[in-house]
């Protein structure tokens, strides 16, 4: 079983709203900051959020600044991503992950990652 399992994907018309979920099955989950990639089809995986193990720093990329929220829930082992004002340029997979050192923007090996949720908005 994956250590983080995603939810909250589908399909919304542009300037629609989507909640993605990611919880960790694991017990240290209030350690970890958390974040979220995306891939869109035949492109490279993109940063999209991330957010401190204490949530005290949050980071968005400029594409989604103002639009997205990220936020997390320890006692419920779980981030979020709150879509708001969808572009169908935010048509992706998304992908969760958690780290006990954090975002980097020259890091791909973060320690755990979700599995993956489909977001497709149409025009």
């Amino acid at each position: 079983q994956a250590r983080l399992v995603e939810s909250g994907g589908g399909t919304v018309e542009v300037g629609g709203s989507l909640t993605l979920a990611c919880t960790d099955s694991g017990d240290t989950f209030r350690y970890y900051a958390v974040g979220w990639f995306r891939q869109p089809a035949g492109a490279a995986r993109e940063f999209v959020a991330q957010m401190t193990y204490n949530g005290g720093v949050t980071d968005y990329a400029d594409s989604v600044e103002g639009r997205f929220t990220i936020s997390r829930d320890n006692a419920k082992k779980t981030m979020y991503l709150q879509m708001d004002t969808l572009k169908v340029e935010d048509t992706a997979t998304y992908y969760c992950y958690s780290d006990l050192t954090g975002y980097r923007p020259d890091k791909t090996d973060y320690d755990y990652w979700g599995q993956g949720t489909q977001v497709t908005v149409s025009p």
